[in-house]
């Protein structure tokens, strides 16, 4: 028999653990009441913000789960997508390793370099020839070989994107996705990193969008296509040859060292791209407090990281010859680093002495001192701060207030970097709920097609033809140039070209006059016909944009309504407001088409002209 205290012990202990463990779990109270929001504007809020656009019925859906228990399972992110699974199995090549791409996509110069080995193409017939017969002597050859043209697995990886925007349950996954991408951004204009890209997303940004900001930095750092697209793989610092091996090793051009070490070229290879964008764009922000020195002594550390090699013809052929007669075992024991795709290399190292904001590392760090360096970028107070207002700015509005900034930063430096705790700090502060940032981020091109198409529930079997519309609107997706991804402040899409484009856009996808976009516009109202244009107008706004007060918009609206000649005059001014190059449009077979929107006066229709006159509207350019 248990005594009283014992008893009491007992039932101490059990309420002890009870507190701890109820300390530990999520408990954000969204205080959207305190900011004059019913349960269903909050709903909508939360889904204009961490989906890419709402459907009929999903307020309904948040608000019977609960709105705390919507958004954690968004951030866990593990709901069933077997339909999107199935249209993304049609693409064969999206989930092909950097070496299986580099076997199957070789770049151009590399099929002529191996085609003029084998004997298929003359040399000297290369720049003298007829180009015509020249690009078939190409495309015979890569049909031989069994290899595929770039463009086909880059179309392929656009169109993976655009339909896993509009069709996954796991909507916030797939913006976070989109949010970091952009953040550690690489581009398909750099040719040499190109076919590295699709695995990027899908191995490094994906995987870690809710996890440790450290953890995604690192797994940045060493990708194929962040180390070529930043030129890190070429930096080094005093080449060496590793005393007992008779073996070359490689210099910065990636052909085999002499043993002689050329004197005063010790900073000759080393290449500050990475270490400068690493801290500028990554983690501490222009403002982090790091100079000039600090970025160079950052990219003496980085020096040695670079791609293993891929393929006997790949990257790193010449490399693969070292490891082959070497052994990867007493490679290891040298210092040598393989893991995945990516190689550190200790005689292409800087091996001195280096200091970076005012952290020493002695000499002979090796492998590990890059590691060190990265942890010390991702844990740094500026960068709690940096990142914490890029993903308020991104969810929240244009200018977040300093107040959410700093309780997000706070959350990031004491979970050590965790990114689903900052986000639920985000959304658990009132910061987020104020009126001032309802509707105040503008929709980029992206965002406005896959919401129009999420909210008309387009069927999209042509997703590449969505692509070509996103990029006349102004955003070439996985093509910004810049290391700092596409800007994210609604006055950098919004200007009098791009809104005729939107509205052209609108009337277009409406109007069923874009391949491969089905939509049923009968069928959203339950195949109920409204009366008149202004019924329709009523109707449709409420229902592709639920909980908002739509009276100046339907009024601002009303006088576009039965203008017939609406979609011709917007496709004329649309066209001649376009750049040649955002105006081209392509179809499936890379062949350029003529915009179906020039069809646009055969093709209207009352009701796909009111719902085009919606889509395209300043209020659904808002979330």
């Amino acid at each position: 028999m248990k005594t009283p205290v014992k008893v009491l012990y007992s039932f101490a202990l059990l309420f002890l653990v009870t507190v701890l463990f109820s300390s530990f779990r999520e408990k954000p109270a969204f205080p959207y009441q305190k900011a004059g929001l019913t349960e269903r504007q909050a709903a909508a809020h939360l889904l204009s913000r961490f989906t890419y656009g709402s459907k009929e019925g999903d307020v309904d859906a948040v608000v019977k789960m609960g709105l705390e228990k919507w958004f954690r399972q968004q951030l866990d992110g593990k709901l069933e997508d077997d339909s999107l699974n199935l249209m993304l199995s049609k693409f064969d090549d999206i989930n092909l390793s950097n070496t299986e791409v580099e076997n199957k996509y070789p770049r151009q110069p590399r099929v002529l370099r191996m085609a003029i080995q084998d004997g298929s193409i003359n040399k000297d017939s290369v720049n003298k020839g007829d180009q015509k017969a020249y690009r078939e002597q190409i495309r015979a050859y890569m049909e031989k070989k069994g290899f595929k043209p770039e463009q086909e697995l880059l179309r392929q990886f656009i169109n993976q994107k655009i339909l896993r925007a509009a069709y996954t349950h796991n909507q916030l996954r797939e913006l976070l996705t989109d949010f970091w991408f952009n953040h550690f951004n690489v581009s398909l204009t750099k040719n040499q990193c190109a076919s590295f890209v699709p695995a990027y997303e899908r191995d490094i940004i994906r995987p870690n969008v809710t996890g440790k900001f450290s953890d995604l930095l690192l797994a940045t750092a060493k990708s194929p296509a962040m180390l070529i697209y930043l030129d890190n793989f070429t930096s080094t610092g005093q080449p060496v040859v590793l005393e007992n091996s008779g073996e070359p090793l490689m210099n910065a051009a990636g052909k085999p060292v002499k043993r002689r070490i050329p004197p005063k070229r010790k900073q000759g290879g080393l290449n500050e791209n990475y270490a400068r964008e690493v801290m500028e764009l990554h983690t501490l922000g222009v403002d982090g407090g790091y100079t000039q020195s600090d970025v160079t002594q950052a990219a003496r550390v980085l020096t040695g990281w670079t791609l293993a090699p891929m393929g006997e013809e790949g990257y790193g052929a010449a490399m693969q010859k070292i490891i082959d007669n070497v052994g990867e075992e007493n490679l290891k024991k040298r210092g040598f680093v393989k893991e995945g795709d990516f190689l550190f290399v200790p005689n292409r190292h800087d091996n001195e002495e280096k200091t970076v904001l005012g952290k020493h590392f002695p000499a002979g760090g090796g492998y590990e001192e890059g590691l060190t360096l990265l942890n010390m970028l991702a844990r740094h107070p500026s960068t709690a701060q940096f990142i914490s207002k890029k993903l308020a700015t991104r969810f929240v509005n244009d200018n977040p207030a300093q107040t959410l900034v700093d309780k997000m930063a706070k959350t990031f430096t004491k979970t050590d970097g965790d990114i689903r705790q900052v986000m639920m700090t985000m959304v658990s502060s009132p910061e987020f709920w104020s009126p001032a940032s309802l509707r105040e981020k503008t929709k980029s091109p992206f965002e406005l097609a896959i919401s129009a198409a999420r909210s008309l529930d387009a069927d999209i079997t042509q997703p590449y033809q969505l692509f070509n519309w996103i990029n006349r609107m102004g955003q070439k997706m996985y093509y910004y140039q810049a290391p700092t991804g596409f800007p994210d402040r609604g006055q950098y899409w919004i200007n009098t070209g791009a809104l005729l484009n939107r509205m052209n856009f609108g009337l277009a996808l409406a109007a069923q006059r874009i391949p491969g976009v089905k939509i049923n516009l009968s069928a959203l109202n339950n195949h109920h016909e409204p009366e008149s244009a202004e019924a329709a107008l009523l109707t449709y706004s409420k229902m592709i944009m639920p909980e908002r007060n739509l009276t100046e918009t339907v009024k601002r609206l009303k006088p576009m309504l039965n203008d017939p000649s609406l979609s011709a005059k917007v496709a004329n001014a649309a066209e001649k407001n376009t750049s040649q190059q955002e105006g081209t449009m392509m179809g499936e077979n890379n062949t350029p088409i003529k915009p179906a929107a020039n069809n646009a006066v055969n093709n209207n229709t009352m009701l796909a002209q009111v719902v085009g006159v919606i889509i395209g509207s300043p209020e659904f350019q808002r979330k």
